[in-house]
């Protein structure tokens, strides 16, 4: 993005976030989040970093934003009271699902409950095809029916998902025309715009949870509107998306679902720059924050994608038990391993940590905020990797007392461990579980971790990297500048992009190119009228994908589409080398068909220059020591300790060392050694020994 002066912010589950852009320089800040009013800590944190950069509201060109909002409303059940309008007989689709058991030797396993009512998910008479045409007209006397049952029940937002209207749009149209001339301020989300895909329940599952947020989100960002209106910043605001892109204000409105991965999106354009300047061509992205942790595969400097995504999951890293969304989103694994997740020794005396967490209220027992359980930020206190008086850049103090005894009392004393070593289970655990959790990624995906790099960011990163890269068999690891706010520095990559999808079943025998150009420039147009409210000129880069399968599999893979001529032999081809680079075969005589088509458009960017690591180099000058417990032996070692700021391009330091910074540390264990690169990026080699 071309702005010169842009602020980022991002909210997380525990922290908010905020990045000043300015010519020549940045400016972060760290603050707890206002789960309660999270608008509440953006107006504080854009008040204090303005005043630190000594510049007024006014000059700021443009800020962006991610949020966890639109993801809590779904996971706490706090959106508006929802009703779903759909094709008579087909109302228990959304509670129906997938009809199979996630956990299957859970006796007691318990689905999640639709975000929407048996009484509220109202029928109508109507149907279509499976090729769009009519069985049956919608009736507009069962429809103005459902209206006073809208009425009656109060109904905030309502979604509207007929059956095949993914091919034919025409009934659902006319359903939310009737509707919205008797409730005009109803917040009405029809599946063929939202979720314009086969596959019923997905799409109405998609739908129900946009319908779902929606009033909350518009009512959420007139808000922060306001209130950034209020202490002078006039300059446009733009939401990240769940794709790695941003969006205006008024497509975020509309579909609110897209921004349900907003925050953790941010980071992998991050690392995926990270990667470009350092021509790091397979990368392991890694963001740890105060409540999750979250890994995705970067091949090519290209993070990798999906169509699906759950949230609000019953079991809340089990897949297949949360509430499917078919949006365009960064593919990534997440898993309950934050610094503000809570250990405990379990019924076979094992030591657990999370998924659950102590948030930013009352947080870590070492905030001192009310918190009492033992968590990883404990943990991580005890073992002397968190200086207390330094902690999120002074801003908040902690109470290593606390944390010791939080540690000492929830998982020392139940297992006989002295404190240190107590603490020391705690990291090793959720280390674990975070290299487990990347190891099962790649594999599912047909890749490996071996061999890659590892770039880390967000708070409690950098803390463990060192330690997971190990685990992984990794011997680089690159921790970026002012690493504790990553997901914030994303945002500001992030172009202004939007991805439209079509479902149109064809078979490649069967396909006439003129049929796909037609819909090619139909879903050109659609997405361009999104992102020209972005960027009002300029050329834009456009990507091509059709999601294509053998007749009779049930699934369909990504096969990236040339600019070239869409005929049948090119789709061939295309989808024969993607199904061998996947599977390592093709499988002859079989007929191919292409069922979803995406067309995403996007606002022009660069990847950093690649910067190498300077030669030679002299050894950095320590600040002091402190002492630190070893991850891997338990030896109680004597580290140094070097200030980030002071470090320069060239400069090495060897573990065991502590590099502290104002959002985060990091820690260069034992055996392990590091160089600042040309960007600035604190490169980290680790011996790569696993275990």
């Amino acid at each position: 993005m071309s702005a010169r002066t842009r602020l980022a912010v991002d909210i997380g589950g525990t922290f908010t976030d905020l990045v000043l852009a300015l010519p020549g320089r940045t400016v972060s800040t760290k603050l707890l989040t206002t789960h309660d009013a999270p608008d509440a800590a953006v107006i504080t944190g854009t008040r204090a970093i303005l005043a630190e950069a000594g510049i007024p509201a006014s000059a700021l060109d443009l800020v962006i934003h991610g949020t966890t909002l639109a993801t809590n409303a779904l996971i706490e059940r706090k959106g508006a009271r929802t009703a779903l309008l759909t094709t008579a007989g087909f109302r228990d689709s959304l509670e129906i699902a997938y009809e199979h058991r996630f956990e299957q030797y859970d006796l007691y396993m318990e689905r999640p409950a639709p975000l929407v009512e048996r009484d509220l998910r109202l029928e109508v008479t109507e149907r279509l095809a499976a090729d769009g045409s009519v069985l049956l007209d919608l009736d507009p006397v069962s429809v103005t029916r459902q209206t006073a049952v809208l009425q009656a029940q109060g109904i905030e937002a309502l979604a509207i998902s007929f059956l095949h209207a993914y091919i034919n749009p025409a009934h659902e149209q006319r359903a939310r025309d009737i509707i919205a001339r008797a409730m005009p301020g109803l917040a009405i989300t029809l599946s063929s715009e939202v979720c314009r895909e086969i596959r019923e329940y997905e799409r109405t599952s998609t739908t129900v949870a946009n319908a779902y947020v929606l009033p909350l989100m518009a009512s959420y960002l007139a808000r922060m509107q306001d209130g950034l209106l209020g202490i002078g910043v006039t300059a446009p605001l733009l939401l990240m998306m769940s794709s790695g892109g941003v969006c205006t204000v008024e497509t975020a409105c509309r579909f609110p679902v897209r921004l349900v991965e907003s925050g953790p999106a941010g980071g992998v354009i991050l690392a995926r720059d990270v990667a470009a300047r350092g021509g790091y061509d397979r990368a392991l992205s890694f963001d740890m924050g105060g409540t999750t942790a979250k890994i995705t595969l970067i091949d090519d400097f290209t993070p990798q994608q999906s169509r699906h995504f759950e949230v609000a999951r019953a079991y809340r890293f089990a897949k297949g038990s949360g509430i499917p969304v078919r949006i365009p989103v960064i593919d990534m694994v997440e898993i309950g391993a934050g610094g503000g997740s809570i250990a405990r020794v379990d019924a076979l005396r094992r030591i657990a940590v999370g998924p659950d967490s102590a948030g930013s209220d009352p947080g870590p027992a070492c905030y001192g905020r009310g918190g009492t359980a033992p968590t990883v930020t404990d943990a991580d206190v005890v073992l002397g990797r968190i200086d207390p008086a330094r902690f999120a850049g002074g801003k908040i103090a902690l109470d290593a007392t606390a944390a010791e005894q939080a540690v000492a009392a929830g998982i020392g004393a139940g297992l006989g461990m002295p404190v240190a070593e107590a603490a020391r289970g705690i990291a090793e655990i959720v280390d674990e579980r975070m290299a487990s959790a990347a190891r099962v990624h790649a594999v599912e995906n047909g890749k490996d971790t071996a061999g890659r790099t590892l770039i880390a960011f967000g708070g409690a990163a950098p803390l463990h990297a060192a330690r997971l890269a190990q685990k992984l068999g990794i011997t680089r690891v690159v921790i970026p500048p002012d690493a504790g706010v990553g997901s914030a520095f994303g945002f500001l990559a992030a172009p202004v992009a939007y991805e439209v999808a079509r479902t149109l079943l064809l078979r490649l025998d069967d396909l006439r190119p003129a049929t796909i150009d037609r819909l090619f420039a139909e879903m050109r147009a659609e997405a361009e009228a999104v992102v020209r409210l972005g960027v009002p000129t300029g050329a834009l880069v456009e990507t091509r994908t059709a999601f294509m399968r053998y007749r009779g599999q049930g699934h369909e893979i990504a096969v990236p589409l040339g600019s070239g001529a869409l005929d049948p032999a090119a789709l061939r081809a295309a989808f024969d080398a993607t199904y061998a680079r996947l599977f390592g075969r093709v499988i002859p005589g079989l007929a191919v068909e292409a069922l979803t088509w995406t067309l995403a458009l996007s606002q022009p960017f660069d990847l950093p220059v690649a910067v190498s690591l300077p030669e030679g180099g002299a050894a950095a000058e320590a600040d002091g020591t402190c002492r630190i417990i070893d991850p891997a032996t338990g030896r109680l070692d004597t580290a140094a300790v070097y200030q980030r700021a002071r470090l320069r391009p060239g400069d090495r330091l060897t573990g065991p060392a502590v590099v502290m910074e104002a959002g985060t540390s990091t820690i260069v264990p034992s055996g392990c050694s590091a160089q600042v690169d040309g960007a600035r990026g604190l490169v980290v080699i680790t011996d790569g020994a696993a275990g």
